[in-house]
């Protein structure tokens, strides 16, 4: 090929440990990069990333009083720690949701999930570091 011997064992070295090189590239992307989790999480993971709210009690806007909590599930540890520290802001949100509704809002699943929707929505305004993926209400007792 070259009139040099010399240049032809070179280039032939130089070839392999290119090979070589992507070879270990191309291995390493596989084998050693992190898999995301794909589908639904499990309830271990949705118990780990989730707040309870303490047990709220307020004034419906039709006289009634309500007695009521939640658990809120977050997207990931940072979200459950900022919310931890949010807790007053939260709670105040509920009070306000809470406050304008009446005891017929609470009269089948929609107006539940209704409010679930709301508190998850304003939630996520105050959010910086995650969002709240769903809010369930625990507890509910209307006098």
């Amino acid at each position: 090929m070259f009139a040099n011997r010399l240049v032809n064992i070179m280039l032939i070295i130089l070839a392999a440990l290119s090979l070589i090189g992507i070879l270990a590239l191309v291995l390493f992307t596989q084998f050693f990069q992190e898999t995301e989790a794909v589908g639904e999480p499990t309830i271990d993971q949705v118990l780990e990333r989730s707040v309870e709210t303490e047990e709220i009690t307020t004034n419906l806007s039709s006289n009634h009083i309500i007695r009521t909590q939640f658990v809120i599930e977050l997207e990931n540890n940072d979200a459950k720690s900022e919310i931890e520290k949010r807790n007053f802001q939260v709670e105040n949100i509920i009070i306000q949701e809470l406050s304008d509704m009446t005891d017929r809002d609470f009269k089948g699943s929609e107006g539940i999930q209704r409010l679930e929707e709301q508190i998850r929505s304003r939630v996520n305004e105050i959010m910086q570091d995650g969002q709240v993926i769903q809010v369930y209400m625990n507890q509910r007792v209307i006098q």
